[in-house]
């Protein structure tokens, strides 16, 4: 088993509903600025851009946001409605933008295009379009998720017409660029940077289908949405598209379409198998480096491409672990030590996974179990075994 596939496991889940607030607490205001661009005056029309904002604006309104919707927006317009979104974020829970149509990359700098632009020259960009960074700094005046959904890496026709300057032989590159969130703020592009992604034949684009299917979804922590989206897209493009997002959020669980019911896993798959719960075993004497309350046998649901695998960890009061999957194909075995205590964790992989070292907080509630590593929250039931 390598590092992603054993991260994964604290990933597989967000955290429980019983660590977090009612929704109507958590949610707070929500403002949204949604902009659809397809009637392009200077390059061939986007039939789907238009669909994909009014529908994703519907959604948004129902998950609570208040929302301003754009479609064929023109600059002053899209530059009005981020300034707007801007003023309206301060002190909003969360700030959402919402932008289907071109975008590019030039200089290292990555543009959304209003559909007025005529972009000549790469220098043109600055006074004819609307930078990310922009965008970026509006929804970061949220408190508690900024939020940048972006289908706009298709295949650009303005990269063709455009005459690069002498000074920097600026090159466009296909969809757009590479970026490093900071803060509160999480971008998610439809396809990765420096690949484009597919407008599609039907009402919506394959990302904002996949999106729609997913976004009202309850009980789904947000960066796992996301993670939903993205096999959603990739089965639906044959793998030719891969939608990323970027930033790096808290361990705090953020919910879209609210927390789960009490005593329910968070975010698992649809369909996930049962996992036999048991009471809590009576405790023996443990090591000073474990915490009793996490002594015993674990195990979560962990999806991949072939279906779904249970993954069990089995703590011991000497402060080691063994771990193990069924199907046993699905992650190798491997066993360590551990250490456990006032919330914090870390872990070393001694037999099977030589070398492995990770590390976190971890919260124990009777037979749930939320513990936090270096990639993520992972929800895990006390076994039967």
């Amino acid at each position: 088993m390598n590092r992603r596939e054993f991260v994964s496991g604290l990933t597989a889940a967000a955290a429980f509903a019983g660590m977090a607030p009612t929704a109507a607490a958590a949610e707070g205001r929500r403002v949204a600025l949604v902009i659809g661009n397809g009637a392009y005056r200077n390059v061939p029309v986007l039939v789907n851009p238009p669909n994909d904002a009014s529908d994703i604006a519907a959604a948004l309104k129902r998950l609570g946001f208040t929302v301003s919707l754009a479609t064929n927006a023109s600059f002053e317009e899209m530059r009005r409605g981020l300034i707007a979104l801007g003023r309206e974020a301060a002190g909003a829970d969360m700030a959402a933008v919402y932008f289907a149509g071109h975008g590019m990359e030039i200089n290292g700098q990555n543009w959304l295009i209003p559909v007025d632009a005529e972009l000549k020259r790469d220098t043109d960009a600055a006074n004819e379009a609307i930078n990310l960074q922009s965008v970026m700094l509006q929804v970061s005046n949220a408190t508690g998720l900024g939020l940048i959904i972006l289908d706009a890496c298709r295949d650009n026709p303005f990269a063709v017409r455009m005459n690069r300057s002498l000074a920097t032989r600026a090159a466009t590159m296909g969809g757009l660029g590479r970026i490093e969130p900071t803060g509160n703020v999480l971008v998610a592009y439809a396809a990765r940077d420096g690949t484009t992604a597919l407008d599609g034949d039907a009402r919506n684009s394959p990302f904002a289908a996949a999106l729609l299917r997913n976004i009202e979804a309850p009980g789904v922590e947000v960066t796992f949405m996301f993670r939903n989206v993205r096999d959603d897209v990739m089965e639906a493009t044959g793998n030719k598209q891969q939608p990323f997002v970027y930033g790096s959020l808290s361990r705090k669980a953020i919910y879209l379409a609210g927390p789960p019911p009490a005593g329910a896993d968070a975010a698992l798959p649809p369909g996930p198998l049962p996992a036999a719960v048991s009471p809590a075993p009576p405790r023996r004497p443990t090591s000073p480096a474990i915490d009793p309350a996490l002594v015993g046998t674990w195990e979560i649901m962990v999806r991949n491409g072939r279906g779904q695998s249970r993954w069990i960890w089995e703590i011991m009061d000497d402060g080691t672990y063994r771990f193990h999957a069924e199907p046993q194909h699905s992650a190798r075995p491997h066993e360590g030590t551990i250490t456990a205590a006032n919330g914090r964790w870390t872990l070393r992989a001694l037999r099977g996974l030589s070398g492995y070292s990770d590390g976190g907080a971890y919260e124990i509630h009777d037979a749930l179990a939320v513990i936090t590593g270096k990639l993520g929250t992972g929800a895990w039931k006390r076994s039967a075994e």
